[in-house]
Order: structure tokens, then sequence, then C-alpha cells
């Protein structure tokens, strides 16, 4: 995933698709977590934007689940 992956892109992307981006930021998660035991982690703010990413997934698949329609601001 991108660096700080924007709502707006995610929210063009279908159901399987955003699974699809749940599970890559997932195993990037595990992999920079498992950097981090090991003293192998150069970039520790990236954890931080990996956690916010999978949080925005989250969210909009509630949105999409509850039906909610956000109007995004251009």
């Amino acid at each position: 995933m991108s660096a700080g992956t924007k709502a707006a892109e995610l929210r063009g992307l279908a159901d399987d698709e955003l699974v699809g981006k749940l599970r890559e930021a997932k195993e990037e998660l595990f992999n920079l977590r498992f950097q981090a035991a090991t003293g192998q982690l150069d970039n520790h703010g990236r954890l931080k934007l990996v956690r916010k990413d999978i949080a925005r997934i989250y969210t909009l698949m509630r949105e999409r689940e509850l039906g909610i329609e956000t109007v995004e601001s251009a």
C-alpha cells in the first residue's frame, strides 16, 4: 500500500478489492512488527501509517455494511 492511502481512493474500490487491500495491509503490518522485534526496522513511522490504513479500510467496510453514504468535499 502507498504511504497514507486516502479514503477517497478506497471508496472507489469494490468490496473484494477492499478485502484484498486489507489482506495486503495486514501482511505488511505483520512483517513490520517482525522487523521491529528483530531490530531490523528502519522506518518506525510506517507502523503507524499501516495501522491507520487498516482502520480506514475497516471503517469503509462498516459504512458500506450500514449503508451510510458520505459526501466527499472536492
